[in-house]
């Protein structure tokens, strides 16, 4: 008899539902807002709403092109955390009705535990154990993968996550949200030695990016006091500076952890792992140290059930299910 789960993530501001079936992802339904453009950020209560008009739609979708009735699943997957509250109270508040409805088991997943087994939806997938960068707009983590859902967070920022530090220096910018992806658009154009900023070094494993944002906030304030078009003239190099800044302080970790755990089968994970300045540079690394690197498709690096639904096959597989008196949680570790 075929596992098959549907799965269901919300815990930002993607709206989206997968069915998985015996391991294989079968479709990945999203549904975008872009209701958050015009605040510079997420608004959680906007959020929580969207997911409301949102969810039914997509999981009748992902139901529907998948070719597998409701009445033929197995499972109902949910990201339980880490995320906005209000939003995964809609996914887990519609996965708990749907599965007391129809007499299925629920299945809880880790957010970040789910963005690290992406890279068990396509080949190639890596070895264990693994090294995994996660990187993110709410986490910047590195994990030793040692199983499925054998997971140990070994460095982690103690501040600002690195996809913050994105966004928040290109809103300086003038850019509009999000500007991660904005700026990684510029920096193709720019100079990355242009401009210097300070990169943090932290002890051990750790990362900190509050430090970037105050000295961009500095310099800008600064460089248009004695140029009021500076940012327009020097855009491309000011990305492409902030960005280097960014990726070195990551790729630095990166190094280090490898050499002290011995292992050289690293991946990267989350919404930052798209960024193609980071994935040019892990490549650089690899070839001078003989890593062997392992980085998701585009629609599962950002948030996307397809995500939730591999980590849920594995839990099925352990019989790792939850009761209807789970609740969700913001803050969730590994």
């Amino acid at each position: 008899m075929r596992i098959n789960i549907l799965a269901i993530e919300s815990s930002c501001d993607e709206t989206s539902a997968a069915v998985i079936s015996d391991g294989k992802i079968l479709n990945n339904i999203i549904a975008t807002q872009s209701v958050h453009e015009k605040y510079g950020g997420v608004v959680p209560e906007l959020a929580s709403r969207a997911h409301q008009q949102h969810l039914i739609p997509v999981i009748h979708e992902a139901i529907q092109s998948s070719g597998i009735d409701k009445s033929q699943l197995s499972a109902i997957a949910f990201t339980k955390g880490p995320g906005l509250l209000g939003s995964l109270l809609v996914g887990v508040s519609f996965a708990k009705s749907f599965a007391y409805a129809l007499g299925l088991p629920l299945i809880e997943v880790n957010h970040m535990q789910a963005h690290i087994l992406a890279h068990f939806i396509d080949d190639p997938k890596p070895n264990f154990p693994f090294i995994c960068l996660t990187v993110s707009g709410g986490h910047t983590q590195l994990v030793l993968v040692k199983d499925f859902l054998n997971m140990e967070i070994i460095g982690e920022t103690t501040d600002d996550a690195v996809g913050e530090a994105f966004d928040k220096t290109a809103k300086l910018l003038g850019l509009p949200y999000p500007g991660g992806p904005l700026i990684d658009k510029y920096a193709k154009e720019g100079n990355p030695e242009a401009f210097r900023f300070p990169v943090s070094d932290m002890s051990g494993l750790n990362f900190s990016f509050s430090g970037i944002k105050t000295a961009v906030l500095y310099f800008l304030r600064d460089r248009i006091k004695e140029n009021p078009s500076f940012i327009e003239d020097n855009l491309a190099d000011i990305c492409a500076s902030i960005q280097f800044t960014l990726i070195k302080m990551l790729m630095q970790k990166l190094k280090k952890a490898s050499k002290e755990y011995q292992i050289i089968e690293i991946a990267i994970a989350g919404g930052v792992s798209a960024n193609s300045g980071l994935r040019n540079e892990l490549a650089n690394v690899a070839k001078k140290s003989g890593w062997n690197i392992y980085i998701p498709k585009f629609e599962y690096c950002t948030d996307n059930a397809a995500m939730i639904a591999m980590a849920a096959h594995y839990k099925f597989l352990k019989g790792e299910f939850s009761d209807l008196e789970v609740v969700p949680e913001a803050r969730m570790k590994l």
